[in-house]
């Protein structure tokens, strides 16, 4: 690792005066540390966020959920209220990576740094999430650019996310047996009049919403609606881990069975 400076914020603003030009905010560091340490980032100072308050914790309020970005992934696989309103996020914590990544990791570093295998933002969307940072509140849509890509402005904070639970949902990914990482994984949510499909793990482009497969579900919310639809092979990624035909093959197939878990 290169030579960092070491910060631990008390404060939003406390945490925002410390980052200068070259900084990164540090929530669990599953994905920064292991990059620093392969050389692949160098960030002249670490701003660590784990002490400033009111940033973790899981608020329910019947269907009204808020859930902080310091909020560890085991947190989210454990806290019953937020399994009983939305039980596909709580299965979705406890799919992540292995017990120490649960306990170190967090949803909002999680989303801030997007990592196209990463499962939460497919619940964002599907879920039809708002992201809350130290600014401003930004819609799920709006958030995800790209892949390792957000809206997030230089310096800004991802502080919570909150949803209006939907009547049901469902999480399945493929696995990818040595990472855990999704090589596929589709989040559905019945909001009532319509459903979100929200797609991780496969695409060149990132986490997306395919929206056949949305219009099939809105019609008929059973896995038999997703019979006719596609998926392009030609958007998906192609790697050692799978071809894009073999990653095309398996969004259909965890959609499916996403949908069989929401019932």
């Amino acid at each position: 690792m290169y030579e960092t400076n070491y910060h631990r914020a008390d404060s939003l603003a406390d945490a925002a005066s410390k980052i200068g030009e070259e900084g990164k905010y540090l929530s669990g560091g599953q994905t920064l540390l292991p990059t620093m340490k392969q050389r692949l980032a160098a960030p002249s100072d670490l701003i660590d966020l784990s002490k400033i308050n009111g940033l973790s914790g899981i608020e329910v309020n019947g269907k009204s959920v808020k859930i902080g970005a310091m909020t560890t992934h085991a947190e989210v696989a454990n806290h019953s209220g937020l399994r009983d309103a939305c039980h596909a996020i709580s299965e979705m914590g406890g799919w992540i990576g292995d017990p120490h990544v649960r306990h170190r990791g967090t949803i909002g570093g999680s989303i801030a740094n997007n990592d196209p295998a990463a499962d939460y933002p497919s619940a964002m969307l599907a879920l039809n999430a708002t992201i809350h940072t130290d600014q401003r509140e930004i819609a799920a849509d709006d958030f995800f650019t790209g892949m390792f890509d957000t809206a997030l402005k230089e310096g800004e904070i991802v502080t919570a996310v909150s949803f209006t639970a939907p009547e049901k949902c469902g999480y399945e990914k493929f696995r990818n047996p040595a990472s855990r990482y999704a090589m596929a994984g589709v989040f559905v949510a019945h909001h009532g009049d319509a459903v979100r499909v929200g797609v991780t793990g496969a695409s060149s482009g990132g986490v997306y919403r395919p929206a056949d497969m949305e219009e099939a579900l809105s019609d008929n919310f059973s896995a038999d609606a997703l019979d006719g639809c596609s998926v392009d092979e030609g958007d998906m990624l192609s790697d050692i881990h799978g071809s894009a035909e073999y990653r095309a093959h398996l969004v259909k197939v965890m959609a499916k069975r996403a949908v069989a878990a929401a019932h």
